[in-house]
């Protein structure tokens, strides 16, 4: 019933992971590696509770395993945390996957709204709401996630925390991911849909509503990235990139220390001064 069409249930709204997509409606602050082979990823990734100023925008905190060229014959995996008004009829972030093999057209939706990705544990609700959440200045709490490719059988694994497997994505649903991927990207994700209708820039949150310069009890991170290599090991990172598409409302900044590893925060207030 919050859906704007039966079709629409359960999908994102056509985005394209390009940077250069026609739909400008979806902003980013992204890490991420290309170039190489990769068998999987893995990072824990900060959960706030960002504002979301209207019914049909989000907002989530995810990593994407990619692969293919960015036209119509995109594969992603997705995995992380989101707020979605329209699609769980509340503000809380929820833990959901997502899968496209088509690059968004009419393959792929949220958990398990669609045929597609295997759920394999009971004790983990798909969607569920994630309580409790970092505050500013105050806790900061996170979730680990990690998807891998199975190599005997192919198939996509997702795990949450500390070795709670969750489920897998058979590899019969990809083209290009039956291999491997090709792009890593970790980040954050919103709609703006005040652009074109009214004007201005959204002042839905992404993260945890700051930017990445405010620093850890403000602002949202990803920590400990690690990619998987083709022997099956996790493995720190080389060459990464940064991007933020919109970085007056929502920017990122990355670094490596001993105890966290290769990390970033990222996210932004969306409408303000800069951001109008």
């Amino acid at each position: 019933m919050r859906a704007s069409t039966l079709q629409r249930f359960g999908r994102k709204i056509i985005r394209g992971v390009r940077r250069e997509t026609m739909s400008n409606d979806h902003e980013h602050a992204i890490a991420f590696v290309n170039g190489e082979e990769y068998y999987g990823a893995k990072a824990s990734i900060s959960v706030w509770t960002p504002k979301v100023t209207d019914q049909y925008e989000f907002s989530l905190s995810q990593l994407w395993i990619i692969s293919g060229t960015f036209g119509d014959d995109l594969n992603t995996i997705e995995a992380g945390w989101q707020v979605s008004p329209e699609l769980y009829g509340d503000i809380y972030p929820r833990f959901f996957t997502y899968w496209t093999s088509d690059a968004y057209q009419t393959t792929g939706c949220y958990n398990l709204l669609c045929s597609g990705f295997v759920q394999t544990n009971s004790r983990i609700a798909m969607g569920a709401a994630i309580s409790p959440t970092s505050s500013t200045d105050g806790s900061q709490l996170d979730i680990g996630i990690m998807i891998w490719k199975d190599p005997k059988h192919g198939n996509w694994w997702l795990e949450l925390g500390s070795g709670q497997l969750v489920g897998y994505w058979p590899s019969f649903l990809f083209s290009h991911l039956q291999e491997h991927a090709s792009m890593i990207q970790f980040g954050g994700e919103i709609v703006n849909s005040r652009s074109s209708m009214q004007g201005f820039h959204t002042s839905t949150q992404m993260g945890s509503g700051h930017f990445a310069n405010e620093g850890f009890g403000k602002a949202s991170y990803f920590r400990n990235l690690q990619v998987v290599d083709w022997d099956n090991n996790l493995v720190p990172l080389s060459n990464l990139h940064l991007l933020a598409d919109h970085p007056n409302c929502y920017d990122i900044k990355a670094g490596k220390n001993n105890v966290w590893g290769d990390y970033f925060y990222y996210g932004g207030p969306g409408r303000n001064s800069k951001c109008p």
